[in-house]
């Protein structure tokens, strides 16, 4: 049975053992990073042969959001400016996102890749830690509700899968979650501005969990903290497939495998495990076991938003977005 993982791989290639590794763990699917990709035509070999290691097209992911986090990079595929720096200059930024997504879209389809792990609907405030603030899409909730669903929508029409990430709201966040756990004591009524984009966003397939705590909801990282997934699908009403962020992150505590069982058992439909590691894999494999019911059920209904690319013309598309914005690079 599929795993209740998504897992990275090591190289720019696939190896014979960890092709055999992939075969009987089975993940749900991969995510790719920048030490897996050289150029279009190796990044392709290593798609197909993610799939073919499990037997079937599996999603593939990558974070390709612009800015510093973009695994595809010049001179091979087209630089962006940060999102929050696009939004900003943009004349009509509605459209330009949508038309950035959509060229993204079509860059990632072209080397088998067909996730992508955005938009970030974090509300950026004056106190976002940086690792984040500049991947968010807008000042407050309306902003980015706007933003990010032109956003998820240009990457719909490119045949790529949408995350929103991530949830239930990362904005408030003063330390960096990939080295440590941030700490969040707003009460419910103000966190209720984090909530409102993805409330208004949740007929997307797919989101991501935030490591993160809020004093006011209880002690527990958002991912492993059952009332707060609970929260993400009840009270801000989010039905499609849900994921942690990174467990190799050290926001968490505890071992890998302590890290993805306790995930699960929160409620989180699949753990992403990014970093390669062997060992760290098979002990997050062991610990997810296999998809249950309701995840599996998820994950049939966000890969059905699947579909074959709208024809579009990149050179008009890319014009279009130059017109919009004098700060597009690429």
């Amino acid at each position: 049975m599929t795993s209740a993982a998504i897992l990275g791989c090591a190289g720019t290639t696939l190896g014979r053992g960890e092709a055999a590794f992939f075969a009987e763990a089975d993940p749900w699917g991969f995510i790719l990073f920048g030490r897996n990709v050289e150029d279009p035509d190796q990044l392709l070999r290593l798609t197909d042969a993610l799939r073919d290691a499990v037997g079937w097209r599996a999603p593939i992911l990558i974070d390709q959001e612009g800015g510093r986090v973009q695994r595809l990079k010049a001179p091979r595929w087209r630089s962006w400016p940060p999102p929050l720096t696009h939004a900003d200059t943009a004349a009509d930024p509605v459209r330009a996102m949508w038309l950035r997504a959509r060229l993204q879209a079509m860059e990632l389809q072209a080397v088998g890749i067909d996730v992508n792990c955005a938009p970030t609907c974090d509300v950026a405030r004056p106190e976002t830690h940086p690792f984040l603030r500049n991947r968010c899409f807008g000042r407050d909730p309306e902003t980015v509700t706007a933003n990010a669903r032109a956003t998820a929508e240009g990457l719909l029409a490119g045949g790529v899968l949408p995350v929103m990430k991530h949830m239930p709201g990362h904005g408030r966040a003063q330390v960096d979650s990939h080295k440590d756990l941030p700490r969040v004591d707003a009460d419910k009524t103000a966190l209720e501005a984090d909530f409102a984009p993805f409330r208004a966003l949740s007929d997307l397939p797919m989101g991501m969990t935030a490591h993160i705590t809020y004093t006011a909801l209880g002690g527990k990282p958002a991912t492993q903290d059952a009332g707060l997934i609970w929260l993400i699908r009840e009270e801000i009403g989010f039905d499609g497939l849900l994921m942690t962020d990174d467990i190799s992150m050290e926001a968490l505590g505890g071992s890998i495998p302590d890290r993805a069982a306790a995930s699960i058992e929160a409620g989180c439909d699949v753990v992403l495990h990014c970093n390669g590691n062997r060992a760290e894999m098979e002990g997050c494999i062991d610990a997810c076991g296999p998809m249950t019911d309701a995840a599996a059920r998820r994950a049939e209904a966000a890969l059905a938003r699947r579909r074959l690319p709208e024809l579009a013309d990149p050179e008009r598309l890319a014009f279009e977005l130059s017109e919009l914005d004098g700060n597009l690079s690429g």
